[in-house]
């Protein structure tokens, strides 16, 4: 058993890190251009689930209770994510024509078309998988009740935090512009829509963080430890997209920043994954993180997180907020009640 888990730990890693570091080099070459790295963002998103899951067809050959096809799909979406990521370097300036004189950028159309088809046709497969192959490998959805608590608790402490931020900035007249702007709402009642036809990406980490590495971790290094060591490693994951997406000019600080955001939100992630032991729940709340922003932020656009800047102060601010806020669930209940020592549970 334990040379099957160190096989696993093996393969999971080669992909999950592997292979974004390696599409890391094209990103620094891509950086080095001004090209468009939205498709290495996207594709990076898939490996760590698809880590999980050829590790699992590999080392686990005689286990019915594989989702074999719904894995099989995930890694080929994986594999053409990465493919199109190499070609949008090969091609940065490929255009389509939409009709009636807009032209739009290939690589920005058919991101969304392949994380859009494949949000669909991955729902199919899934329900049309039995169940016990889906909870022997948590897929299923399961404690209703929790799970929706922790879903609108996130969202509370979330707005809680984007409102103590934006006080102590001094900014809060951006409230009401952001509540007079009709796309604001629009966007906000379209989030669980997106999350049907987007989830696939936000399984993708999800799968390889909290499912896979996280139960690993906790055994290896405590309840808590093990959690905070995972965030740690979460937010090493993210450097390419650190040194060469999300900044230009604070490459540092957000490697920092990142840091702060992957260890906080870590424990509450690891915190509703522990009480619910849905796996849904993470997707969810990531999700849900990462498409507030661009609402909140009143840029209705993903190029929200693009070059941003980073300062000090942002930064002293981020790890209080955060710490106050997500950080505490390091010592709620769930953390308390005992080792996790289960590994693809």
């Amino acid at each position: 058993m334990k040379h099957v888990e160190k096989k696993e730990l093996f393969i999971y890693v080669a992909v999950a890190y592997g292979v974004t570091f390696l599409m890391g080099i094209l990103m620094w070459y891509g950086n080095s251009k001004n090209l468009d790295l939205g498709m290495f963002a996207n594709a990076q998103m898939f490996y760590p689930a698809s880590g999980v899951m050829l590790a699992v067809l590999f080392t686990r050959k005689n286990d019915v209770l594989i989702p074999r096809v719904f894995y099989v799909f995930f890694i080929c979406v994986t594999v053409l994510f990465a493919v199109l990521a190499v070609l949008s370097i090969w091609n940065p300036y490929a255009m389509i024509d939409a009709g009636n004189g807009y032209v739009l950028p290939v690589w920005s159309w058919v991101s969304q078309l392949l994380l859009i088809g494949s949000g669909i046709v991955g729902w199919i497969i899934l329900l049309a998988t039995k169940k016990e192959k889906r909870r022997a490998y948590g897929l299923c959805w399961n404690n209703g009740a929790s799970s929706w608590f922790c879903i609108f608790l996130f969202l509370a402490l979330y707005m809680i935090r984007t409102v103590i931020s934006v006080l102590c900035s001094g900014e809060w007249a951006v409230f009401g512009v952001i509540a007079a702007n009709p796309n604001t709402w629009i966007l906000l009642a379209a989030l669980p829509v997106n999350f049907f036809l987007l989830y696939a990406a936000f399984l993708g980490e999800e799968y390889g963080w909290r499912y896979y590495l996280q139960p690993l971790m906790q055994r290896k290094f405590g309840v808590r430890g093990g959690v905070l060591l995972l965030g740690v490693v979460w937010g090493i994951w993210h450097l390419p997209i650190d040194l060469f997406y999300y900044t230009q000019n604070s490459q540092l600080l957000m490697i920092l920043a990142q840091q702060i955001t992957c260890i906080t939100l870590g424990i509450f992630f690891a915190y509703a994954y522990r009480k619910t032991g849905n796996i849904w729940v993470p997707v969810a709340l990531h999700f849900l993180n990462n498409n507030l922003i661009p609402i909140i932020s009143g840029n209705h656009s993903a190029s929200v997180l693009e070059n941003q800047l980073v300062t000090w102060s942002e930064l002293l601010v981020s790890l209080v907020l955060n710490g106050l806020v997500f950080g505490v669930f390091l010592f709620a209940k769930p953390f308390r009640s005992g080792e996790n020592t289960e590994i693809l549970q």
